[in-house]
This record gives C-alpha cells, sequence and structure tokens, in this order.
C-alpha cells in the first residue's frame, strides 16, 4: 500500500553524508558504502533497541522511525526526566557488557594514534586563530587522562544525546551505529553527557559501575578538542551556546 508524504525533511547533510526523513522513514545517504555495512552489522548485534531496517541498496539505508524523542540536543535545554538519563546509561551498560564485535571502531582509535590527532588539531586551532592558545593548551592537558590505556567493549562510536530515543523513562532506541565497533567505554559515556554535565550522575547511577568522573572530563576535552575544525569545515557551530566550545571554556 502507498503512503502519502506531505514532504520530505531534511535532517542532516554534509560533504559525507544526508539523512532524509519521508513520513515514517529515514534515508542515510553516505559517500562510504563501508559505513552503511558497518550500520547494518552493528544494529544486528547490538543488544539494545534499534531501528527496524526497512532495505538498503548502495550508498542508501532506509530504516523506520522510532517511537518518542531524541533525549536531547547538545545546546538545548534539557526536557527529558532523570529516569530517562538512567535508564540510557543501564542501557549503554548493556551495550558495553556485549560480545565484542570483530572491527574497530571510532571510539577504537590507539593512544598514539590519538594523540598525534589530537596534537595536530591542537596546533591548527591556535596557528588559524580559531581558539585562544590558553584554552587550548589547558584542555590539551585536561584531555591527556583520556589516553590512558583502557579494555576494549563494544561501543556506539557516536552517541550523541541526539542518537537516543526515548518515550517518557522508557529507551525506545538508539540510532546511527556507523562508527560502532570496538573501543573505549568512558568515550561513549563522555559524548552522551558532553554539555550536559548535570545529567552525569543520572547516567553513571544507570550504568551501574564504578566510572572515573575525572576520565570523562577528560574524554569531553578531547572530543571537544578534536571535532571543532570538522564542524566548521561541514557547516556546524562548535561556537553555540552550551556546545563545544563552551565545553572547553568550562574546563578553563
Amino acid at each position: 500500500m502507498l503512503v502519502a508524504m506531505d514532504e520530505v525533511e531534511l535532517v542532516v547533510a554534509h560533504s559525507e553524508r544526508a539523512t532524509l526523513r519521508v513520513g515514517d522513514m529515514f534515508l542515510k545517504v553516505d559517500a562510504d558504502q563501508a559505513r552503511i555495512d558497518v550500520e547494518v552489522e552493528a544494529m544486528a548485534l547490538a543488544p539494545v533497541p534499534t531501528p527496524e531496517i526497512l532495505w538498503r541498496k548502495p550508498h542508501v539505508l532506509a530504516v523506520a522511525a522510532l517511537p518518542g524523542t531524541a533525549l536531547g540536543r547538545l545546546g538545548e535545554p534539557r526536557t527529558a526526566p532523570p529516569a530517562a538519563w538512567a535508564n540510557t546509561g543501564a542501557a549503554i551498560r548493556k551495550m558495553h557488557d556485549a560480545p565484542l564485535p570483530a572491527w574497530l571502531g571510532q571510539a577504537g582509535r590507539g593512544r598514539d594514534e590519538l594523540a598525534a590527532e589530537l596534537d595536530g588539531e591542537c596546533e591548527w586551532l591556535v596557528a588559524n586563530g580559531v581558539l585562544p592558545a590558553d584554552l587550548v593548551s589547558r584542555n590539551r592537558q585536561i584531555a591527556e587522562a583520556a589516553l590512558a590505556p583502557w579494555t576494549p567493549v563494544f561501543t556506539h562510536g557516536d552517541l550523541q544525546i541526539a542518537h537516543v530515543f526515548v518515550d517518557g523513562d522508557e529507551v525506545t532506541g538508539i540510532i546511527d551505529w556507523s562508527e560502532a565497533g570496538q573501543g573505549a567505554a568512558l568515550f561513549d559515556l563522555a559524548t552522551l553527557t558532553l554539555g550536559h554535565e548535570e545529567r552525569l550522575v543520572d547516567v553513571v547511577a544507570g550504568y551501574g559501575a564504578d566510572v572515573d568522573l575525572d576520565a570523562i572530563r577528560a574524554w569531553w576535552s578531547l572530543r571537544s578538542l578534536l571535532i571543532v575544525r570538522w564542524l566548521t569545515e561541514h557547516g556546524f557551530d562548535p561556537f553555540a551556546p552550551g556546545c563545544e566550545v563552551d565545553v572547553l571554556k568550562a574546563g578553563m
């Protein structure tokens, strides 16, 4: 049966990927077919709710919309109740306790690789006058704690709050698995709580394990330093209130 669609909504788009919403279906178009393949395999392995895959063709993945709304948006006031954040922490723990996928993910880069990338981004931020040298230097020092050895777990790799859907207190699903794979557990927890430090205690309570809060803060600095240039070059604004640059300033 054909369903009439009132409009096509552009959810997000940049030079690498685009996501469109057509009614209750999302179309994900990715220049890198490998990312779509990872997303499909990761969703099949993940022990948490994920979108139903409707169909896939080269460079396009169609998934059903999830019930509920996003847990939140970076830079916007929080609206989800504390219990929803705690239940999200519990879902993340379930994923982190699951058997490892066979491949490394976004959160699985080694210490030397991360350190080299971090130094390169810090140099670029200062050399191009994007951020003050003292702000970059202080956060580079904080980020050092995130480079300690970690035991790999099954990570989502891009666990922004906009990728977690809730209905009331219940987690109805997690989307956008193209960066999933083996990686550092704290990377996921830090990505989820970036810009929402006040919700960290709820997430950790739901996660149910000892978590080094200073290490989480180190990952906030590391992730923010690494992504400012990419966001700027892809049409996003890391200087918006509550976003990455404000996170870096909070670390001063």
